[in-house]
């Protein structure tokens, strides 16, 4: 019997699609194209490679419904935010397309007669997460596809239907059949990937332990990876804090995308003489939120992506609940149809608790009390995870303290949590290593070649 990729809608329960697995001559077949198709962009010029980051830009503007109705049949996104993951797709085409060959342009040294230049290194293999299905895929892709590399994408079994969208956007450009690939396999299918000559690197967003697998088969085969893994990222609110602006920061940073987010805020530090006043206007806002049908361009809310994924995340709230935290707010499944969660707050959590020692990726916030700025930090950077955190205070000088000993790749003050192609975002401890977005997404795959003519 061959096995498939399973679409299912979240919200209604009923199966979209299936995709049959490749057998291992379909695996090879293709590995092969994206190979082949390697050999033939790597030598294009940057004309070429602009051009065809245009033409992507603007078939996902042609096919922005389309795509951001799959988004949301797939995982659940709510229909208004499937179409703004769209647009930024867009955006970041348009983007590297204007700024992305200067980052690739020969950079001179103190040396009059050396430079450095960046050359693609080969076929990149990507492992994606379905929370963003096509921003998690394309702020890869994009800067991969620019420097010359080839993509091989192995997506989320659940969200297929939008890789295969991509592959068709892919298609209508000038691409290189091949270049922009689908890999769909299960676990040992990633395996014999990753140990074939013909991969070049991997990069990995998702959890840590497949995370720390996959680096572990690309480590054995001297590949390079990049991993971008869980989070649990702090959002600290000191006394000082425009306490307005930061609970409609705190609604966001927590419960967009249904709380399923690699970069959402996911532990409330808030400082103690502003703690039970936060809670209580966190809470009015966060039960101001509408929940349903993730189809209607109203609903904020719409159903986790898997019923596994709810279930998990149910028992982490009930583990906190044993481990004395206090329900504030939900706290159960949403009787019916669909993978619904109803939205949570937990509040007198600890450091040792499950709500702070794990990553809970849905829409669940765990509220914990400072004594002071410090004791702020030290609870913050009491975590295995370093992705992002926030910070929200009126004195922009114990901001920039804090932001300077904060263990994360990212901090972001008085202001939402976001990615954006301007900057660079990763990760640190197990949050994981390397980085996307910016010059610096652009320079990871990419082989820094020295050139120094009439040495003696």
């Amino acid at each position: 019997m061959t096995e498939h990729a399973l679409s299912r809608n979240p919200a209604t329960g009923e199966i979209l699609a299936r995709y049959p697995l490749q057998n291992s001559t379909e695996l090879e077949q293709t590995l092969a194209e994206s190979a082949s198709a390697f050999a033939d962009w790597k030598n294009s010029s940057m004309t070429d490679r602009v051009r065809v980051l245009r033409q992507l830009g603007e078939q996902i503007r042609l096919r922005e419904q389309e795509l951001s109705r799959m988004i949301t049949l797939e995982m659940g996104k709510p229909i208004a935010q499937a179409r703004a993951e769209v647009l930024k797709c867009a955006n970041l085409c348009d983007w590297y397309a204007e700024h992305g060959p200067a980052m690739l342009a020969d950079q001179p040294t103190q040396i009059a007669d050396a430079w450095q230049r960046f050359r693609p290194i080969g076929v990149i293999l990507a492992v994606m997460p379905w929370n963003f299905p096509l921003w998690q895929v394309l702020r890869g892709a994009v800067s991969m596809l620019l420097s010359g590399n080839t993509y091989l994408l192995k997506h989320a079994p659940n969200v297929m239907g939008s890789a295969t969208l991509m592959a068709e956007l892919c298609r209508a450009t000038d691409l290189p059949a091949g270049a922009f690939n689908l890999l769909n396999v299960d676990n040992d299918g990633v395996s014999v990937a990753i140990k074939d000559d013909r991969i070049a690197a991997v990069a990995v967003t998702g959890s840590v332990r497949a995370g720390a697998a996959i680096a572990a088969q690309a480590g054995a085969a001297l590949k390079k990876t990049v991993l971008e893994l869980g989070g649990s990222d702090p959002f600290i609110v000191l006394a000082d804090a425009d306490l307005d602006e930061a609970v409609k920061s705190a609604v966001i940073g927590r419960f967009q995308n249904t709380g399923q987010v690699c970069m959402a805020a996911k532990r409330f530090i808030v400082e103690a003489p502003i703690a039970e006043a936060f809670e209580k206007r966190f809470t009015a806002a966060v039960q101001a939120l509408k929940m349903g049908d993730p189809l209607d361009e109203n609903t904020f809310l719409g159903p986790m992506a898997r019923a596994d994924l709810r279930d998990e995340l149910d028992d982490q709230v009930k583990a906190t609940l044993r481990e004395g935290a206090r329900l504030v707010l939900g706290g159960e499944k949403v009787a019916g149809q669909g993978n619904y969660y109803a939205p949570t707050i937990l509040a007198d959590v600890t450091s040792n608790m499950t709500a702070f020692t794990q990553e809970l990726f849905g829409p669940v916030a765990a509220i914990a009390v400072a004594r002071d700025p410090q004791h702020a930090l030290a609870i913050a950077n009491d975590s295995e995870f370093g992705l992002s955190a926030t910070v929200w205070s009126g004195n922009e000088e114990i901001a920039d303290r804090l932001a300077l000993q904060l263990e994360v790749g990212a901090v972001f003050i008085n202001g939402n949590g976001a990615s954006d192609p301007r900057v660079t975002i990763g990760g640190v401890k197990k949050s994981g290593y390397g980085r996307e977005l910016s010059h610096f997404g652009v320079h990871e795959f990419c082989n820094v070649q020295t050139v120094w003519k009439n040495r003696r």
